[in-house]
């Protein structure tokens, strides 16, 4: 009773704290957030000013103290240059909080307050905004209230687009777009390839090859699966439901009437020959994956057809194909770690994949804010390192919020993981696809996850007594004093080489991931360790790393750790019969001149079987040549470049494109004018759109012999920092991923090798035309009928008014754009753009897919109203 008596005054403490914060707490539901760029190049200086006006709906004024404002934002905000008698306070990573000083002015009902702040670089749509607001009052700390009303305005005016006084890329308008799509050429179905990608050759012979419920299998027994696979892709169009399936004892049967699949070892690797006749569909290769390509081929010549509808019977042209890819790497990284994607998504995504001939799936399973498969051993990987929510304590049991993730375990982007046997159907699935899955494990940097994860555990193991299995797995220095900051602004997401505990983690994980792949009886050839952006100022305050440098003399400095870390890592993958993979960095060593650092080329890994993911080929960056030196020296170098293969960048300049653009604005035409041993060619300017001085690349390194060896392939890649669920991410790869593959698969292109600038444009001209006539007519149609959904982007179409009438064009011919004159949104029942029409009052114009589905709707007004440039719909 004693005890019970002396806990009433605490008792009544927390419940007057909590009346009084019902009592003073405005409804977090009644506060509205508008964000609005107000000017970028910002006091001259590489920096963009913003707002942001909270409004108060409630009834209870927000006060000048006891609460915080929390966001996410991936751009540095400046202290000094906020407005609004408001601190902005940064936490980590990308996440901040707003608090008000005394001389805040409390927000009555119906009041707002304007803040204005400057931030780093530049903002110029909408995912530039900050994001995953939620309210905390200092007296409850642990209930925090999210903020939905939430709105970035458009922007309108050139100093809000503008990113420099160099910019010179134009917010994208109708007009424009017009004037990007007047080169297309509207070519007849039956001029177009049969085959996508481009295959070696195709011949087109008399007759044609009838397929219907009379037409059977016959697969040598290797071929089992494919056959079974093609069987299944068959069924979906021909009325029977299935054709039947006969096993070849020993050899295919060449009975009349047959698909037959058929082995000839003469043919190369992943190769394929088909041969079609009046009687039989041959398909012949050396291995089960050339006739799994030879297959999806044969898919690709069928006319679409829509999803769920049945024919009697398919005319095939007959013809001789021979094909075989150009590189054996052809890839897609996919990033679950930012945000998180389903085990289904991922299948879907390994489906398309498949059809387009991309064998690798780069999966980019750990980074800062996320860890994302179960490994036997380690819960606390997912346990914490899977999950993001509020508190922010360093020993909760989850991460911080980041890109918008907000306050609750439950947000299915910023939590969730792949178990152990989620992970094993993946594998199954890419395998039975010809796809291998090369898993990434992130360090020594982007590595937030892992540390946080490990030190939770180190608390765990101690708080129980056990010290030893506490510092197991541990990868930072506890005493660990360093300052940095990470690009992504975190302070505290870098493994520490010096400890012998960090590559036991790196071997147990590895050993585990190896497991999985056994029982999954999918192929492992190499996991990929990461590599990039370790920020400067790692490991120099940490006593674990000063002391190891000071016993390994030959090291000079902390920054010498970098290669021991992963001369380490690659002695070890080789122990198990692997390979090391990592980014670019992975090739490359830091050196201090004159007390500043720089990165240059460490010969002494390459001639390693090490091989580089390659990113920087940012024009103006200086690392234009970077893939080719790397190569030229040794390191076996895949080609995924910002510029041209980083699906995250906005596909064009408008506030409402969503996706980053700090390397390039890219469309499906930047991975299809790519070419591989030569990029300098026909890349004539920079990001901003300055077309470079004569003799730009003049000094640049060219490949040698011994470099073209080493490219072994080419690779897309989605960052998902702004990828929120499945219909993101199929936006942002979707039709770009067409492009890679055409270029992965397909030899150099005529224009490609025309050193002559006037008639490579035209040639360029004429294989573009070809191009998205393919994508338009077959391809789009063909997605169409192959998934439920596939959330691809619909291009805009271009619009200009001349003579008095409008004239529309689009950049995939095939796709249906229709119009309203009553200003409504156009939808199915609106009238087919076919031709010219008057331009009276506002027009408003939309492209469709093949099912119905509606892109983004654009408007223009009659050229004698025109105010400005015509414009496109938010």
């Amino acid at each position: 009773m004693k005890r019970i008596l002396s806990l009433l005054p605490m008792l009544l403490l927390v419940f007057l704290a909590t009346a009084q914060v019902k009592k003073d707490a405005v409804n977090a539901k009644n506060i509205a957030i508008n964000w609005q760029i107000i000017e970028n190049n910002h006091a001259g200086a590489g920096q963009f000013l913003s707002s942001l006006n909270i409004q108060n709906k409630d009834i209870i004024p927000l006060s000048n103290k006891n609460w915080k404002l929390y966001f996410n934002f991936a751009r540095r905000i400046i202290a000094k240059t906020v407005s609004g008698e408001v601190e902005i306070v940064h936490v980590n990573g990308d996440l901040y909080y707003i608090r008000p000083t005394d001389k805040f002015v409390p927000i009555k009902n119906g009041a707002s307050v304007n803040i204005e702040f400057a931030s780093s670089d530049w903002a110029v749509n909408h995912t530039d905004a900050p994001e995953g607001f939620y309210l905390i009052y200092d007296n409850d700390p642990l209930k925090p209230l999210p903020i939905n009303q939430v709105k970035a305005i458009p922007s309108t005016s050139p100093a809000q687009f503008a990113r420099n006084k160099q910019d010179r890329v134009p917010a994208i308008t109708p007009q424009l777009i017009y004037e990007e799509n007047k080169s297309i050429v509207n070519l007849p179905e039956k001029e177009l390839q049969k085959v996508f990608p481009t295959p070696v050759s195709y011949e087109k012979k008399q007759g044609t090859f009838i397929l219907d419920k009379a037409v059977k299998i016959t697969a040598d027994p290797l071929f089992h699966t494919e056959s079974a696979f093609l069987n299944d892709m068959l069924g979906r169009l021909l009325n029977p439901k299935k054709v039947a399936v006969a096993a070849a004892k020993g050899k295919a049967n060449t009975s009349g009437n047959s698909i037959l699949l058929k082995l000839d070892k003469s043919i190369a690797h992943e190769g394929y020959k088909i041969e079609i006749n009046a009687n039989n569909l041959s398909i012949s290769a050396a291995d089960p994956t050339g006739i799994f390509y030879g297959v999806q081929s044969l898919l690709s010549i069928l006319p679409p057809q829509k999803r769920g509808v049945k024919v009697a019977n398919i005319t095939i042209q007959n013809a001789m194909i021979e094909d075989r890819p150009r590189f054996p790497f052809r890839g897609l990284m996919i990033d679950v770690a930012r945000n998180f994607q389903s085990k289904e998504e991922i299948i879907k995504l390994l489906d398309l994949m498949g059809m387009y001939k991309l064998n690798v799936l780069h999966f980019h399973l750990i980074d800062d804010e996320g860890w994302r498969l179960e490994i036997k051993g380690l819960p606390e990987l997912t346990e914490v390192g899977a999950r993001r929510a509020h508190p922010l304590d360093s020993n909760a049991n989850h991460l911080i919020p980041s890109f918008g993730s907000g306050p609750f375990l439950n947000n299915p982007h910023g939590t969730g993981h792949y178990s152990t046997a989620d992970f094993i159907e993946i594998l199954k699935h890419a395998n039975a696809r010809h796809i291998r899955v090369i898993p990434e494990i992130e360090a020594p940097g982007h590595a937030r996850a892992s540390i946080r994860a490990m030190e939770a555990r180190y608390h765990k193991f101690m708080k129980a007594g056990q010290p030893k299995a506490a510092s197991e797995y541990l990868l930072q220095d506890l005493n660990d004093r360093s300052t940095y900051r990470s690009v992504q602004n975190w302070n505290d997401n870098v493994m520490d080489p010096s400890l012998p505990s960090v590559y036991h983690f790196m071997e147990k994980v590895s050993d585990e991931i190896i497991a999985m792949y056994k029982a999954a009886n999918a192929p492992l050839q190499t996991i990929h360790f990461g590599g990039d952006e370790v920020p400067d100022g790692a490991w120099e305050g940490s006593p674990s790393s000063l002391a190891f440098v000071k016993a390994h003399p030959e090291l000079k400095d902390v920054n010498g750790l970098w290669v021991y870390f992963y001369s380490k890592l690659d002695d070890m993958l080789k122990q198990k019969n692997m390979f090391l993979s990592g980014w670019e960095e992975v090739g490359m060593q830091p050196v201090v001149t004159a007390g500043k650092k720089s990165y240059v080329i460490n010969p002494g890994l390459a001639d390693k079987n090490i091989h580089l993911n390659v990113w920087n080929n940012i024009i103006g960056w200086g690392a234009e040549d970077l893939a080719y030196r790397l190569a030229n020296v040794g390191y076996k170098v895949i080609l995924g470049g910002v510029s041209n293969f980083y699906f995250d960048m906005a596909y064009k300049k408008s506030f409402d494109e969503p996706g980053y653009y700090w390397g390039e604005y890219a469309d499906i035409d930047k991975a299809f004018n790519f070419i591989p041993f030569n990029s300098f060619l026909n890349t004539n300017k920079d990001k901003f759109g300055n077309t470079l001085k004569e003799g730009f690349y003049d000094s640049k390194e060219r490949l040698t012999e011994k470099g073209k060896a080493n490219i072994i392939g080419l690779q897309g890649l989605l960052w998902s920092e702004t990828i929120k669920g499945a219909k993101d991410l199929e936006y942002m790869i979707m039709p770009k991923l067409l492009g890679l593959a055409e270029r992965a698969w397909a030899t150099d292109p005529i224009w490609a090798n025309e050193p002559d600038s006037i008639k490579r444009k035209q040639l360029y001209n004429r294989a573009w035309s070809e191009f998205v006539n393919v994508v338009g007519k077959k391809e789009l149609p063909r997605i169409d009928a192959a998934f439920n959904s596939m959330n691809y982007r619909l291009p805009p179409a271009g619009a200009i008014v001349k003579d008095g009438l409008l004239h529309l064009n689009i950049q995939f011919p095939g796709l249906t754009v229709r119009y309203t004159t009553d200003q409504t949104e156009p939808t199915m029942d609106s009238p087919v753009y076919t031709k010219p029409i008057p331009a009276k009052g506002l027009i408003r114009f939309r492209t469709f897919d093949s099912k119905g589905r509606g892109g983004k709707a654009s408007d223009i007004l009659p050229e004698e109203n025109w105010t400005s440039s015509p414009k496109q719909l938010p």
